[in-house]
């Protein structure tokens, strides 16, 4: 028998599922909740659900519905949403009806009550939460009122609808996340949810994600904090609140959900616009940081590994989803009740177990028989004065290049249209790669790579390159 990653990510093991479902009781009993479900995704389906607790409806409520929720019933999901939004609009970026830069009164019209400030903000700020916006919108708590309180764009700014100047920091604004919906409506022509619906939630397969709830649904709790007691509360349709946070959605929506964000799927977004939105957009890039958020997507580092996902809280409930890609692991962890444990920790907790008992196989290596020679040709060495590099070429001619010794600027390389290269990731994201090719010879050979004006050689500091500043014609000597 032959051995295959499929095979070996299939179903998990007892005692890992053991794990998981203890994991997930501890968390309900001490977080004294009255329900909790859990979920893992491997592979690109789920592999695990468990469910602990129940009341579904009010305890004993006459004609109330009772029972124990599945991987069917409905949870609220809080700021979850903002994730669907956010995919909505790298959707309109990757067609060429936006850019990330273009600034949000560019092609939505702005309140005036919201200042000019608001309508300079950038598409990017306002996904990463860097536009300096007001934290929430005017009026009273937003999740436990009527969205009818804030009928119209003007009725959700405040006196001070930008509290800090944009691009400077990450503070969290659900109120940027109403005017990205508002954005996906004025570009789209239609509802936000009606769009999200046919490009999204169609294709992959969500049909129990909706802005309300449908039965079964799990009904929200406040539980009293001295006392083994329940309270229920509202339930308030947001209305031009509802991008920040209105979206119902199930354990096996939110799977789906999941093993999307983790792999891509073309028929929505492609890995690398999910890779853009896993960026940090305003945490620098280095290695110390805990906590970062990318276009639409919290990031996080727990066990040794990145996640990238999205919590969620509304009144009553309490949702979180993680992804790993590398390690082809996703989670989902919710609860209705308004606090009482870290849903987001439950959730990374979860992929954890499985990740640490059983970690996945890595695809088999195959070999593609189909490289262009050229490309080829560009393969191996190459310096930048005296720093050596190594470029490979990876699936769909797209290029890497790496330090020699693991000291220097790494770079994942696009290929474009027009021949060139650009950066994805580190020093040289959005940075334009060239081939150079000689002019005095007829073959065409190639000269030197121009990576944002730094020439790279094939040997260091090469005196037939056009190495700014020139080469001592004497050439390399003992000191």
């Amino acid at each position: 028998m032959i051995d295959s990653s499929a095979d070996m990510d299939g179903e998990l093991l007892p005692e890992t599922r053991r794990a998981l479902l203890h994991r997930l009781a501890v968390a309900q009993a001490e977080g004294r909740v009255p329900s909790a479900v859990g979920a893992v995704v491997r592979g690109g389906r789920t592999v695990w659900t468990g469910v602990r607790g129940g009341a579904v409806g009010p305890p004993g409520a006459a004609g109330e519905k009772e029972g124990v929720p599945t991987a069917d019933t409905r949870y609220r999901i809080g700021s979850i949403t903002k994730t669907f939004v956010a995919v909505l609009v790298m959707r309109l970026c990757d067609e060429g009806l936006l850019d990330l830069s273009d600034p949000l009164g560019e092609h939505l019209e702005v309140p005036a009550e919201a200042g000019e400030e608001v309508a300079r903000a950038t598409v990017a700020q306002l996904l990463s939460h860097s536009a300096g916006l007001a934290a929430e919108p005017r009026g009273p708590w937003w999740e436990r009122t009527s969205g009818e309180l804030r009928p119209g764009p003007a009725d959700l700014f405040g006196e001070r609808p930008v509290r800090h100047p944009a691009g400077r920091r990450h503070h969290y604004s659900n109120l940027g996340y109403a005017l990205l919906g508002s954005l996906v409506e004025r570009l789209r022509g239609a509802p936000w949810y009606d769009v999200l619906r046919e490009e999204v939630l169609g294709p992959l397969g969500m049909d129990r994600t909706t802005p309300l709830p449908r039965e079964p649904y799990a009904r929200g709790w406040a539980v009293h904090p001295w006392a083994d007691a329940v309270l229920p509360e509202p339930l308030a349709d947001t209305g031009l609140m509802a991008p920040a946070g209105q979206l119902w959605s199930t354990a096996g929506d939110l799977c789906r959900f999941a093993a999307f964000l983790a792999a891509g799927d073309d028929r929505v977004l492609g890995v690398e616009s999910l890779a853009r939105m896993r960026t940090p957009a305003v945490a620098p890039e280095a290695e110390s940081w805990d906590q970062a958020y990318g276009l639409g997507m919290q990031l996080v580092r727990s066990g040794g590994r990145l996640l990238a996902g999205h919590t969620g809280s509304m009144p009553g409930f309490l949702a979180a989803v993680w992804t790993a890609p590398g390690e082809r692991l996703a989670s989902v962890a919710l609860v209705n009740a308004t606090s009482g444990l870290s849903v987001g920790g439950l959730a990374a907790d979860l992929l954890g177990i499985v990740a640490e008992r059983e970690p996945s196989f890595p695809e088999p290596w195959r070999p593609r028989s189909q490289d262009d020679p050229e490309l080829l040709a560009l393969t191996g060495p190459w310096y930048w004065g005296p720093s050596a590099f190594a470029l490979r070429v990876c699936e769909g001619r797209a290029l890497e290049l790496v330090p020699v010794g693991g000291i220097g600027r790494a770079s994942r390389f696009r290929p474009e249209a027009d021949g060139t290269w650009t950066g994805l990731d580190g020093y040289y994201a959005g940075e334009t790669l060239r081939v150079v090719r000689g002019t005095d010879g007829a073959d065409g050979a190639v000269s030197h790579l121009d990576l944002g004006t730094f020439v790279l050689t094939r040997a260091p500091y090469d005196p037939k390159a056009p190495v700014p500043g020139g080469v001592d014609p004497q050439g390399w000597r003992a000191g």
